[in-house]
């Protein structure tokens, strides 16, 4: 969409990049970010876009590894009983491997009840949440890239104050890149600039 071209952004110090939209800020200025993570937030719409360094769970299956993450999402923000998946895929890039062992990827689309903060469930959203699994397995991660797009904001949540209540308003009526397509230049555009992020020398020239 024009005016809200992706572009290259730095993550994890420069080890890590990925391409989105500007107007997804850096949420680490504003409050503590965890070291494994990487967020960013358009605000105004209540959107948000989520890189996690996670230690590899190999009890996990790779065709399985995206909907168990989403799940153990929804149980961690108490939205489990909520949860609907909507759909999954996977798909194995060549140009993202380490020591000849390519990554996994794995993709599910949900759907759940969350809500803000301490915010009960009486004030639940709900947001439709994209998530991929990426498996590096050759340095022992599991990288997720989740994002979060309202479908309607509860009166009661205190988004209802920035966004405003009820159903959210469609990214392309504002000329915006929906959420979908964010999600999906984020996944294509990932690039491992240093995988001594891992702990690991990469002696390849």
């Amino acid at each position: 969409m024009p005016g809200d071209e992706c572009s290259e952004r730095l993550l994890f110090g420069g080890a890590i990049s990925s391409a989105f939209p500007m107007r997804f800020q850096d949420l680490s200025s504003i409050r503590e970010v965890p070291d494994h993570q990487e967020v960013f937030a358009d605000s105004s719409r209540d959107e948000s876009l989520f890189f996690e360094l996670l230690d590899l769970k190999n009890d996990v299956s790779d065709s399985e590894s995206a909907i168990w993450f989403l799940q153990d999402l929804a149980n961690e923000q108490d939205a489990k009983g909520s949860l609907v998946i909507e759909q999954s895929g996977s798909l194995q890039p060549a140009d993202l491997m380490f020591k000849d062992l390519p990554a996994v990827i794995t993709t599910v689309v949900g759907r759940m009840a969350v809500s803000k903060g301490r915010q009960g469930r009486e004030a639940q959203n709900v947001v439709r949440v994209y998530l991929a699994n990426l498996r590096l397995k050759a340095v022992g991660t599991d990288v997720l890239i989740i994002a979060y797009e309202p479908i309607l904001i509860n009166a009661l949540s205190e988004t209802s104050l920035t966004v405003g209540a009820g159903l959210a308003v469609p990214a392309a009526q504002s000329e915006l890149l929906p959420v979908s397509e964010v999600f999906k230049f984020a996944i294509v555009s990932f690039k491992v600039n240093d995988w001594n992020l891992f702990g690991v020398v990469d002696h390849t020239p």
